[in-house]
């Protein structure tokens, strides 16, 4: 978890990917839909890709990617995601987040 805390510290929105994912690419662009500018880190493109998954795996996420965090705060994948998108949840946690304005 160390490394992931690592990774999410001062950034508004992160997303952990892997480049052939559908899933991550339309949450990655519905996020990006609002303004915001997510850091996306691709795991199959990263040398440590294969311990990030595995921490993901342990913190619960099931499949590991999408993984977004919001505010430091761990969000969960694409149902979560748009489940707070379909309840009008998702752009308040992006404003208090300061990854959108308005």
């Amino acid at each position: 978890m160390d490394l992931i805390t690592g990774m999410i510290t001062e950034k508004p929105v992160v997303i952990f990917s892997k480049s052939r994912c559908c899933l991550s690419h339309s949450i990655t662009s519905l996020i990006r839909s609002f303004g915001a500018n997510p850091t996306v880190y691709e795991l199959d493109e990263m040398t440590n890709g294969q311990q990030i998954e595995r921490e993901l795996l342990q913190m619960g996420c099931q499949p590991s990617v999408p993984t977004v965090f919001i505010g430091q705060q761990f969000i969960g994948g694409s149902k979560r995601v748009m489940s707070l998108h379909l309840r009008n949840e998702l752009v308040p946690l992006l404003i208090n987040a300061r990854a959108i304005w308005i």
